[in-house]
């Protein structure tokens, strides 16, 4: 996505004012940069896979929650047509997404495949098959995939069937009449759910390499074998994208996770936004699916391969050869936590965690130890995201069995994990937990931990602050600040936190937190306007901030005037960013930047300078109006000087140093990549906290 692209569509797109950027094309300009890591040759090569499908995944959800929203309203209510700004928005996402998708498509078919096919990995078609494969993957096909197909013919007894949101099906043409002499031209076919999309051909059969081919090809090469007697003139791979944002009357429901439960069945047929099909679909069925599934036809995507590149992150995962990924690395284990006793530990001093370069299992630990430890009375923790299997949430649960006060608030509207979190929800209640579901009407967001201890006839707290999830899985991969501390003032407002949790009392005024939606925003704009008034007052004002989204106009418009008072503002936004940097009279002294690599970004650290102060705050929130005002989220100063400093350096200040994985926003909302003058002079800030935290193997290329 070019400068000229986004020029065009800054004219067609209709913005709250002209000095704010649009969502949507910031959105997947994100993804732009994504795509580029698959499009860079140095890049491992299925690393590069892996980055294409991260692009689908990402495009999904887009359109899943995003379009889906923009498009709701006219869907719920008496169809007509879109108010004519959101219409022209969607118009030019519409045209950015089909540019994103043919690139993706192009780069896997020039690129990606023909490489790996030179190392002896191949992604095999139907034509491409000796007559070996053909045996095997026909014999597949009768034992394993014939049984489990149902073709449906088409007429009044047999409509349209429901298809899933996602899921693989096809559409059939066939010649001649039915069995009892009728014209129905028309066949639908679901590929089974509980078969791999990627299957991996016997070694025998791979001639000495890694041989692949897709559930879809195997379709593909026998569906004229579904049909007795009749032949298929036509037929097309299509895949149905819905919308997949729940929604429960919040007024009137009386328990959430009935409503949630019942509301989850529906989730895989919402309204339709997107189809893919085949390039080679028929211009006539493809019109028969639109019509169908009432889906507009700029959201038609006929694509030159798979219709869910997704999947082929099999491929990725079942490939081990070390040359075609990344290098291999291992978190760090901070020296001070092999000390023995974390609760000793932390009467000594704070210790901060740097994820995904120092290990995830301290924090493990201090919910383990605290479920073991006789003298801890009470564990009190928020969930967000925790996915399906948790050493953590085993922990909570063991804690509840033994009698201690276990008070958990699970957050059961975190999309795509509401079916994991009802899960854990009713097991730990099974062992005696206290479940709560939060605020309704605001998702809890904050990530916290407070552990009761009994020592010296007296209750002591200690808390665990974050910028992640509790999730064993995104703790690897994405890159969080967390703090375990028994600080007095921190742990007791943690208490009054959770306290306003569970009790719904307005939460008393805090002296260290910042609270959302009570006191975050407040707080927020009240650093900025004193960076403002430091810079007018002639003393030096300074702001640096890094978070995954700054869209929240109020904000923007305070670091606007920020800027035009002489404060220095450095921005390191990972995804959308709706304020334009750089424009004379309104943020020339603002720059924004990107960070794409390895990891994906997800810290949220904000830094005022506050004359000699250094103030620093970790925070769940990004600069959105949802994070600010309809989410319970919360930011906490790092007050020991030292994790201060190494806040400010490993979190901010080795990022803007970065000039390869770094991307630098213009004014006209386009992006541009830093590119050092000679590859000796990369500063690559992932790289060097791996190094310097963690253990990572240089030995290949990266």
């Amino acid at each position: 996505m070019n400068a000229k692209h986004f020029q065009d569509a800054l004219k067609t797109i209709p913005t709250d004012a002209a000095d704010m950027l649009n969502r949507e094309l910031s959105q997947l300009a994100f993804n732009r940069r994504v795509l580029a890591q698959a499009e860079d040759p140095d890049m491992p090569l299925l690393e590069r896979l892996r980055f294409l499908c991260i692009v689908s995944s990402n495009l999904d959800e887009f359109f899943e929650v995003r379009v889906a929203s923009l498009m709701a309203p006219n869907r719920l209510e008496t169809p007509n047509r879109l108010p004519a700004a959101l219409d022209a928005a969607l118009e030019q996402a519409s045209v950015e997404c089909h540019r994103l998708v043919a690139r993706q498509y192009a780069v896997l078919n020039d690129e990606i495949l023909p490489q790996l096919g030179k190392r002896r990995i191949r992604l095999l078609n139907g034509k491409e098959r000796n007559e070996a494969q053909r045996a095997w993957v026909k014999h597949y096909f009768e034992t394993e995939v014939r049984p489990l197909l149902t073709p449906i013919g088409l007429d009044p007894a047999h409509p349209l069937p429901q298809v899933m949101n996602k899921s693989l099906n096809f559409i059939v043409e066939l010649s001649g009449r039915d069995a009892f002499g009728r014209d129905n031209a028309i066949a639908i076919v679901k590929a089974p759910r509980v078969l791999p999309r990627v299957i991996r051909l016997p070694d025998e059969l791979a001639d000495g390499g890694i041989a692949f081919c897709l559930l879809s090809s195997v379709i593909h090469s026998h569906i004229a074998d579904l049909f007795n007697e009749r032949e298929v003139v036509a037929y097309s791979q299509f895949r149905v994208t819905r919308n997949s944002d729940l929604w429960v009357d919040e007024e009137e429901v009386k328990n959430l996770r009935q409503a949630l439960v019942t509301e989850l069945m529906s989730r895989p047929f919402g309204f339709a936004v997107r189809l893919e099909v085949s390039k080679n679909c028929p211009p006539h069925l493809v019109e028969f699916l639109l019509n169908q599934y009432s889906v507009e036809r700029r959201h038609l995507f006929a694509v030159d391969g798979p219709v869910n590149m997704v999947r082929l992150l099999e491929v990725v995962n079942n490939v081990k050869d070390p040359e075609l990924h990344f290098p291999a690395f291992l978190p760090g284990l901070p020296r001070r936590f092999t000390d023995g006793d974390i609760f000793a530990l932390l009467r000594k001093n704070d210790l901060l965690l740097h994820h995904p370069f120092e290990s995830f299992q301290p924090v493990v630990e201090f919910i383990r130890g605290a479920a073991r430890d006789p003298n801890v009375l009470a564990i009190k923790q928020t969930i967000y995201r925790t996915g399906m299997n948790s050493d953590l949430m085993d922990a909570l649960v063991m804690a509840a069995q033994q009698g201690k006060e276990v008070t958990v608030v699970v957050e059961l509207m975190a999309r795509f994990d509401e079916e994991a979190n009802i899960n854990w929800a009713e097991r730990l209640e099974r062992a005696g937990a206290q479940v709560v579901y939060g605020v309704v009407g605001l998702k809890t967001h904050a990530k916290l931990a407070l552990v009761l201890r009994r020592e010296n006839g007296e209750l002591r707290y200690y808390a665990h602050l974050g910028t992640g999830n509790y999730h064993p899985t995104t703790t690897k991969f994405y890159t969080d600040f967390g703090m375990l501390t028994a600080h007095p003032g921190l742990t007791a407002e943690v208490h009054e936190v959770f306290n306003h949790l569970t009790s719904l009392n307005k939460p008393r005024k805090m002296d260290y937190l910042w609270l959302a939606p009570f006191s975050l925003h407040k707080n927020l704009i009240g650093a900025i306007h004193h960076e403002a008034a430091m810079a007018k007052a002639g003393k030096r004002g300074r702001i640096i901030a890094k978070m995954n989204a700054l869209l929240d106009e109020s904000v923007i418009r305070a670091l606007y005037e920020a800027s035009g008072a002489g404060v220095k503002i450095d921005l390191i936004v990972r995804g959308a960013c709706a304020l334009r940097p750089g424009v004379p009279g309104l943020s020339e002294n603002i720059r924004v930047r990107s960070i794409v690599g390895r990891f994906l970004e997800h810290t949220r650290i904000f830094y005022f300078r506050n004359g000699e102060q250094h103030d620093v705050y970790l925070a769940s929130a990004d600069w959105m109006n949802r994070n600010l005002f309809r989410r319970i989220e919360v930011a906490f100063p790092v007050l020991d000087r030292v994790l201060k400093k190494r806040v400010i350096v490993e979190g901010l200040n080795i990022y803007l140093k970065d000039n390869t994985d770094a991307w630098e926003l213009g004014a006209d909302g386009s992006y541009r990549r830093r590119k050092p003058r000679d590859k000796q002079l990369q500063v690559r800030a992932q790289r060097i906290l791996a190094e310097k935290l963690g253990s990572l193997n240089l030995d290949k290329p990266a």
